[in-house]
């Protein structure tokens, strides 16, 4: 019987999953439910969009950012819907997506989801990205490598699009590390040390390392190879340019 109630919790998880993927690209319907669940949505006080789908670093975005302003700017993040970047557009705000190749963060998000499977967290990704294609030229993109190795230049190329005067974060070891904390101490408040924390913690983390050989057979396989490829497409569409 357990077994049973098992396997119909982790068939409700998936099919609530595919759901939102599917809701996530209409406004009306995504950011509604955000105002009501998680994330900061696009309001009437919002400065900047910062958004991307989950473990591409947007949060350590998000932290950075926050950290560089000498003044509170009112940041929508973490919806983790394109319908959010889409709002976004269509009011004309500093608009940036986070994007990372899609292996990695395929991984990290199933790590963080172990319910998904390898198939549904690419279609999972697949299905944030491509509604936002047509969008392209009213965002900057920031790739995960920008963002971590110097999110000053992303902050720039906004300030650049969008004719903002946002100030710019110096990556510094410290600066760096102030974020982490931040971030792993915000984190810490939900869930306690040990596997649950590595697991969903949006820092680098070792045990998360190890745990991605372990699965990267699955991503590489040839179930996968068509969404895998559609991924693939749709990230170098989105880091060719600014």
């Amino acid at each position: 019987m357990s077994g049973m109630r098992r396997s119909v919790s982790v068939g409700a998880l998936r099919a609530a999953f595919e759901a939102k993927t599917i809701i996530a690209r209409y406004p009306a319907l995504a950011l509604r439910i955000a105002r009501r669940r998680h994330g900061i949505p696009v309001g009437r006080d919002t400065g900047i969009v910062i958004e991307g789908f989950p473990r591409t670093g947007t949060s350590f975005a998000v932290a950075a950012f926050d950290l560089a302003q000498e003044g509170k700017v009112r940041i929508a993040c973490h919806v983790h819907a394109p319908a959010q970047v889409i709002e976004g557009a269509r009011r004309g705000l500093p608009n940036l997506v986070i994007v990372r190749e899609p292996e990695e963060t395929t991984l990290s998000f199933v790590i963080r989801n172990p319910y998904l499977s390898i198939r549904q967290a690419l279609r999972g990704y697949v299905r944030f990205h491509e509604p936002l294609l047509s969008y392209r030229d009213r965002f900057v993109v920031g790739t995960f490598a920008q963002v971590t190795e110097d999110f000053g230049i992303v902050i720039g190329r906004v300030n650049e699009r969008f004719a903002t005067g946002f100030a710019l974060f110096e990556h510094t070891e410290e600066n760096v590390r102030r974020c982490f904390v931040a971030i792993d101490e915000d984190y810490r408040k939900r869930l306690p040390e040990g596997e649950a924390l590595e697991r969903q913690v949006a820092r680098p983390s070792d045990w998360r390392d190890r745990a991605k050989e372990e699965i990267r057979g699955s991503y590489r396989s040839a179930d996968a190879a068509g969404l895998r490829a559609r991924a693939e497409r749709v990230f170098e569409a989105f880091s060719g340019g600014g």
